[in-house]
């Protein structure tokens, strides 16, 4: 059945069978996590967390209601990420809000922070001053979660689009940490200057020509935040070039990765002066969070 054609809610249906109703369309259609995905997306439509959903199993749906739940059905058979449909992602405990500039954060890309705190623990108290720069910001995703863990850190966040920052910047807000956090609008790190403690980084790393072979729901991700270039690699080469003038001596940078992009990407950081170490891995193994310090 064509997700535009999903219209099995009426007036009248209760919370229940509306869960039951989207949880056997989303587990048909294959999703992976059918009855999360209907208990999320039918308290959404109601304005109800997860024990006011169970409590409400048997209120019924007026009409503007079931029309609600059936329009976030039919965006959900259409691949579109439960995150991106709420409007909201969690990212290190902290909630996000997105618009159709960012990307989604993502589980794995909170080994960048845990790779990023473990050094600054190495070299002395998260209570010192430290500054940051996260290059390809987002939703703030990386700085603000830094900010969160680092009470006298301040920072700034760049990226190529003005939406993208618009959201960052009141992520940064709605998270308290607003008055440590700067955004300004460039490519990576070129309108910055240098002193940075730590330069944090999650650029486009999908070769162009394998775009269209990502999951659907990544697709829904904008582009120029996957896209990069024709290796893959375009990204790294320009926050290689960057980094020895951003960072101060024994500044730190820790880049997220691709699979199978350690490598390669170790080798571009060692070839702009940087010395690496080995990546971090994510909780499935896969190499994730590279760093690499200013000798």
């Amino acid at each position: 059945m064509p997700a535009d054609a999903w219209d099995l809610l009426t007036r009248g249906t209760t919370a229940a069978q509306a869960r039951r109703a989207l949880a056997d369309a989303f587990r048909a259609a294959g999703l992976d996590t059918p009855e999360l995905d209907a208990r999320v997306l039918v308290g959404h439509a109601l304005g109800l967390d997860h024990t006011g959903l169970t409590l409400a199993g048997e209120r019924k749906l007026d009409g503007d209601e079931a029309r609600m739940v059936s329009a976030l059905a039919v965006r959900r058979l259409a691949r579109e990420p439960v995150a991106r449909i709420l409007g909201v992602r969690e990212f290190w405990g902290l909630p996000l809000h997105l618009n159709a500039a960012t990307l989604v954060p993502r589980p794995e890309t909170e080994t960048v922070v845990e790779a990023a705190l473990v050094a600054i623990d190495e070299d002395g108290a998260r209570t010192r001053a430290l500054r940051i720069a996260d290059l390809g910001t987002g939703s703030g995703a990386l700085l603000i979660a830094l900010l969160s863990e680092l009470p006298n850190a301040s920072g700034i966040g760049t990226d190529v689009s003005p939406e993208a920052l618009a959201a960052a910047r009141a992520n940064a807000g709605r998270s308290g940490v607003l008055p440590r956090a700067r955004f300004a609008a460039c490519d990576f790190g070129s309108a910055l200057d240098g002193g940075y403690d730590l330069v944090v980084s999650n650029p486009p790393y999908i070769a162009s020509g394998d775009l269209a072979a990502l999951p659907p729901e990544v697709r829904h991700d904008p582009r120029r935040a996957l896209d990069g270039g024709a290796d893959g690699f375009d990204c790294y080469r320009a926050i290689a070039a960057q980094a020895p003038r951003l960072l101060k001596h024994r500044g730190l940078l820790v880049a997220e990765l691709g699979v199978g992009q350690a490598p390669a990407v170790a080798e571009l950081f060692r070839a702009a002066g940087l010395v690496t170490s080995p990546a971090r891995a994510d909780l499935a193994g896969i190499p994730r969070a590279l760093h690499a310090r200013l000798p």
